[in-house]
């Protein structure tokens, strides 16, 4: 069975432990487990029904008339407030229906709401909007050892088939101007980033040539010998050693030849943009990057 600590659900739904607290002894929303020592604990099915508690609120819901409603009520007005609501107040819905979800390990539910915010704001958005912060979220859920990677990967690997489906449907590319590499260095097996900007340099009519993931530093070197690229593409996400990633930056810039080395990723793991080669540098915001092939920039 799952279990969670009060601070365990505080840290996911952004609720204060006091007013969980509070919302117990006043309104019964949920009713904790004792351990032996008087610790509260909580299960799955209290933690979900937390979770629809939030995305009620957020849609502007009193606490009070919330408490009132039965679960599959609150289902049900969640899903009309859904219908009803502007974008910004459905994500709250859609991020925690996603977490609800993966823990579940409930594909089809997972699907209908990706579905839902790609149909009410496009991929792109939903992306930025829903799929980023669920992402997010989740990392809170592993790092409180409440998620274990198969979740992680379960919620993942659909993410990377929906944006697999959406790069495939893209037209082939129009313009000749510029072209870009993507790949992951070796170790680095998180491809949604990748994937993801596949998709939007395709949808902006630009060539790409997709490595995938883990690519040994010796395959990148051997296709641009072979081919003529603008540009390189390559995240670090998993965590290693600063001066490692440093010096793989070197690496690829010096490989990179005439082309422009872009790197993403964990913004904590990088190094400073002051110490990058002449033709390397960041990609840390998706606007930006956008504008980048709009207007060819750096």
């Amino acid at each position: 069975m799952e279990v969670y600590q009060i601070n365990d659900l505080e840290r996911l739904t952004g609720i204060k432990a006091h007013t969980i607290r509070i919302w117990e002894k006043r309104y019964s929303i949920i009713q904790p487990s004792r351990t032996d020592t008087n610790r509260r604990f909580y299960s799955g099915i209290q933690m979900r029904k937390l979770l629809n508690v939030t995305t009620l609120l957020s849609f502007g819901h009193k606490i009070s008339k919330i408490a009132a409603l039965t679960d599959e009520e609150i289902c049900r007005q969640i899903e009309l407030d859904s219908l009803e609501s502007g974008t910004s107040h459905a994500n709250a819905g859609y991020i925690n229906d996603l977490i609800a979800c993966m823990m579940a390990y409930d594909e089809p539910g997972f699907e209908k709401v990706f579905s839902a915010a790609v149909l009410r704001m496009g991929l792109y958005d939903t992306m930025l909007q829903v799929v980023y912060p669920f992402l997010h979220k989740t990392g809170v859920l592993w790092s409180i050892n409440k998620t274990v990677p198969v979740q992680e990967h379960f919620a993942s690997c659909i993410v990377r088939r929906k944006l697999m489906a959406a790069v495939d449907g893209v037209l082939p590319s129009q313009k000749k101007s510029k072209s870009f590499m993507l790949f992951l260095p070796p170790g680095e097996w998180h491809e949604i980033g990748l994937l993801f900007a596949d998709y939007i340099i395709r949808s902006n009519g630009y060539q790409t040539i997709y490595l995938g993931q883990n690519v040994p530093f010796e395959n990148v070197a051997q296709m641009i010998d072979s081919l003529s690229v603008s540009y390189l593409l390559t995240f670090f996400v998993a965590s290693r050693p600063a001066n490692e990633i440093a010096n793989l930056i070197k690496d690829y810039a010096l490989i990179a030849g005439n082309a422009k080395l872009i790197v993403a990723g964990n913004p904590d793991l990088l190094p400073p943009e002051k110490s990058l080669p002449a033709n390397a540098s960041y990609m840390l915001d998706v606007a930006k990057f956008v504008e980048l092939l709009n207007n060819g920039n750096k």
